[in-house]
């Protein structure tokens, strides 16, 4: 945006949005129609200004620019002069309905074709054909008959579930204040700062400026509880310290939003999602919070081994990112910078919203920048808005478009389902249970908030997954020799076969059986492994294609493709769905503290061994045999039934791939 005409109009629709977060009571619909439109009309003429610097003399497509810029600034208009009318006619479609809803989503899908390229425009438009007419040809439960066009457009455009519904008041919120605080904060030059202090702290260790990341988001994510303002609170500050550290942008994205995502799973806060798994569970907090710290760990492990791999591969050591200055002469030139962070995590802390919380550090930024030598004037603040809306602009397309697709899915009732398939799609398996679990909450997490999805989830699901889970404890407490007779009686109804008698005998008998035979802090433990499994496997969809809002954040920040982003972020957070297997079928949950540690010891080998074949290597590239030695080396330290010895063999068989690395020659 170099016109002065266009940097204006950037600068007042970025005051707009601080004014409305802050002061204004306006309607969150009307809200993000214009957080649309006005995006909307900014991208079509900042491709017009990019058509001149390329010397386009072209008039057709730059009067389409403008056109559809005055277009878009009339949708949100319309619909603010015409809701109540509307809702008069009682949701009853006139012919200028059907024209500016219908053009209202024509322009979404082709915005996001300009910004994100063609997979979300092509996944809207499949998901718009299903609602109407298609759904009416698939067969068996995930048939639809279809809806009415006016339907449609209605739920899509004037509706809170559409466009304008939940994501698109997720972008008008804390995602473009706290990238407008990044804005600031670079503007005011904290971010060399950061690189500075980051490299002086973490330069002797392999890919110190990724482990920064990780760390950082973890620690943040534990406060804020939300993946998508931890990604773009830390991101502006740690995606461009990657970068400048040699990273390629798109996997400091990846790393930044799977960092971000296991916010929510570091202990003591853990977001809102605990507080709701102790009012289902009926657990103390404290519980929750205590057997949650070795998984925790386990998860940004993961993230930082494939931190290191990636180190390793572009030839990132220690002596490539460490600094000359030393912290203390960084620190002293730089200490005022640290105060907007702490600002930040203060305000959060205390209680304020997140909105409130942006702004305050925002301010701390500007008075923090009259301790340095080059304090921030009128022109930095202007600059610091106008990059704030260059920076937000793909962003907040792509959120707005990808309500279309969250309509279809809360509409048709996909996400519910497929839920209520998997108790007759496992046959009483628990790793497919996990596996179509896994699957339910990445459809459920496109339509609904990460908590929402773990609720509807844990009431669905989470009574299979206790029950699979206690079944290997309830058939060892059957096979004891001192049963009580009440129970031996229990077993002689089903052939006194305790295997046969568990697959046979109804729910609500096995909840008996275990009452009376299990120790209640083991159910506690059980019950507890189920939900957490289904919290964790919540997450994905902030990082998981095709509707990973996280991933999307972190591309906005670092200038890539938003699904591309997304396959990096999905392949570092595979914690998520490696981390509830140790829940179901090893003591990391159920068990004490040193067979908890035990878990923990092994698993970060496994894990570090799966981080090695994902990304095929470790300090070299492997071959097909070091492969299958990792391959092993992870099953059998992942792999909790297999007892120690197994655990001893996996373990020498990593290190001797690690040691024939480095006896190799390059």
């Amino acid at each position: 945006m170099k016109s002065p005409m266009l940097r204006w109009a950037a600068f007042l629709f970025a005051i707009f949005h601080v004014y409305v977060n802050v002061f204004a009571a306006l309607s969150e619909l009307w809200f993000a129609a214009l957080h649309f439109g006005g995006f909307c009309a900014l991208c079509a003429l900042a491709d017009n200004e990019r058509l001149r610097s390329n010397g386009h003399t072209g008039l057709l497509r730059r009067g389409i620019n403008i056109t559809l810029a005055l277009v878009a600034v009339a949708i949100p208009v319309y619909l603010i002069l015409f809701e109540d009318a509307l809702y008069a006619r009682e949701a009853e479609f006139i012919f200028s309905d059907y024209v500016v809803s219908g053009i209202a989503v024509l322009m979404a899908i082709e915005f996001t074709r300009r910004t994100s390229g063609w997979f979300t425009p092509a996944l809207i438009v499949i998901s718009l054909c299903y609602i109407l007419f298609l759904g009416r040809y698939v067969p068996g439960m995930f048939s639809f008959p279809g809806l009415s066009t006016e339907t449609v457009l209605y739920r899509s455009f004037f509706s809170a579930e559409g466009m304008f519904g939940n994501t698109a008041t997720i972008s008008t919120t804390y995602v473009f204040m706290f990238i407008l605080f990044g804005a600031f904060l670079l503007k005011s030059g904290a971010g060399d700062f950061i690189v500075r202090l980051a490299r002086c702290l973490a330069g002797r260790f392999t890919g110190g400026a990724g482990l920064v990341s990780v760390v950082g988001s973890g620690l943040m994510g534990s406060v804020s509880g939300s993946a998508i303002a931890n990604t773009v609170s830390t991101g502006v500050i740690t995606i461009p310290m990657m970068k400048r550290s040699g990273f390629p942008p798109q996997f400091a994205a990846g790393v930044e939003a799977a960092a971000s995502t296991g916010g929510a799973l570091m202990p003591p806060i853990m977001g809102a999602g605990a507080f709701v798994m102790a009012g289902y569970t009926n657990l103390p907090y404290t519980q929750i919070v205590a057997v949650s710290i070795l998984p925790a760990m386990l998860y940004f492990l993961t993230v930082g081994f494939f931190v290191r791999i990636e180190a390793k591969r572009l030839g990132l050591t220690a002596d490539s990112i460490e600094a000359t200055e030393t912290v203390g002469t960084v620190f002293r030139q730089g200490w005022h910078f640290l105060v907007p962070l702490g600002v930040l995590i203060g305000a959060l802390l205390i209680g304020y919203t997140a909105i409130m919380a942006a702004v305050f550090a925002i301010i701390a930024t500007i008075a923090a920048s009259w301790l340095s030598p080059t304090p921030m004037g009128w022109q930095a603040c202007f600059d610091a808005c106008v990059d704030s809306i260059r920076n937000m602009t793909t962003t907040a397309l792509l959120l707005v478009a990808v309500g279309l697709i969250i309509n279809v899915v809360t509409t048709t009732g996909i996400g519910n389902a497929f839920s209520l398939m998997i108790v007759e799609w496992a046959q009483g398996s628990l790793i497919i249970t996990l596996v179509l679990v896994a699957l339910a909450s990445l459809i459920l997490g496109m339509g609904l908030p990460v908590t929402a999805a773990y609720i509807v989830l844990a009431t669905l699901s989470a009574p299979v997954i206790y029950d699979l889970i206690a079944q290997d404890y309830l058939l060892q407490a059957l096979q004891a020799p001192d049963l009580p007779a009440s129970v031996r009686a229990t077993l002689g109804l089903f052939g006194g076969d305790p295997l046969v008698a568990l697959q046979e005998m109804p729910l609500e008998m096995r909840q008996l059986l275990r009452t009376q035979l299990l120790d209640p802090a083991l159910l506690a433990g059980m019950l507890l492994s189920a939900h957490l499994i289904i919290f964790w496997l919540s997450q994905d969809s902030n990082i998981t294609p095709p509707v990973c809002l996280a991933a999307f954040a972190a591309a906005g920040i670092a200038g890539t493709k938003p699904m591309a982003t997304g396959m990096t972020s999905w392949k570092l957070a595979k914690g998520l769905y490696l981390v509830p297997v140790l829940f179901a079928y090893s003591p990391l949950v159920t068990g004490t503290w040193p067979e908890r540690l035990s878990v923990f010891f092994w698993s970060c080998m496994g894990l570090y061994a799966a981080a090695g074949l994902l990304q095929w290597r470790l300090d070299k590239p492997l071959n097909l045999l070091t492969a299958a030695m990792l391959l092993a080396a992870f099953v059998l330290t992942m792999w909790y039934p297999f007892g120690v010895l197994y655990h001893v063999v996996g373990a020498l068989l990593l290190l001797g791939v690690i040691f024939w690395q480095k006896r190799s020659p390059a």
